[in-house]
């Protein structure tokens, strides 16, 4: 007759591998215009429906014109998940999307993003004017001060954001972006690429330690 298993013969309990962390929600910032080149809606539709598939709830601006409106529907219309978030003195003029899921109507831009930055998991920058560019570069001050280490990425429709990859290139040229205080992105040529790309830099941040972030200007 075999003796029972002592302590040390006992297999030890193996606690399971945490998950990954799953992205939830993107905002994104666009133009309340279309612009110029048909590609960018097209785009706009597109990611829009990636993320009603993906069940990762768009964030954004709250407007129903131009890149916003066609990113918005484009998500509703495909069952997915959209929160817009606009200053009440914007909604005559942007007219929000009543297909919207949510829509929070907050009183000033400041408002707006500070909202908007505490939903979202990621944020992504789709074509537009200076309202997108400056809440982008609000999000690469941030996260270049250390205050959040969510992922940032530009999708570079059609070349779209070279010339401000190659102004952040001067910047640093000039050593007014130094290694201590770089600006890290991430750049997008594909919208199919977008997600997949967020998702994995999440992860990657949930096993590196703060000197392990993200590659400066990572491209794909």
């Amino acid at each position: 007759m075999s003796s029972p298993l002592t302590k040390l013969d006992r297999p030890a309990h193996i606690a399971p591998m945490p998950k990954p962390p799953k992205i939830r929600s993107v905002c994104v910032y666009c133009g309340s215009g279309e612009g110029s080149d048909p590609s960018f809606a097209i785009a706009a539709r597109s990611f829009g429906r990636l993320l009603a598939e993906a069940n990762v709830r768009l964030v954004y601006g709250g407007g129903g014109l131009g890149l916003m409106g066609a990113l918005a529907n484009s998500v509703t219309a495909h069952g997915g998940h959209v929160t817009g978030i606009i200053p009440g003195f914007l909604k005559d003029r942007e007219r929000p999307p009543a297909s919207n899921e949510e829509t929070l109507v907050v009183a000033d831009m400041h408002e707006r993003k500070r909202m908007m930055f505490e939903r979202a998991d990621a944020f992504v920058a789709l074509p537009g004017g200076i309202g997108t560019l400056e809440e982008l570069v609000e999000q690469l001050t941030w996260a270049q001060l250390g205050r959040h280490k969510k992922p940032i990425l530009l999708l570079n429709q059609n070349g779209f954001w070279n010339p401000l990859l190659n102004l952040i290139a001067h910047m640093r040229l000039y050593a007014f972006i130094r290694p201590d205080i770089e600006v890290r992105y991430m750049v997008a040529e594909r919208i199919e690429d977008v997600l997949p790309m967020l998702q994995a830099a999440v992860e990657r941040a949930g096993k590196a330690s703060p000197q392990a972030q993200e590659v400066v200007g990572e491209r794909f």
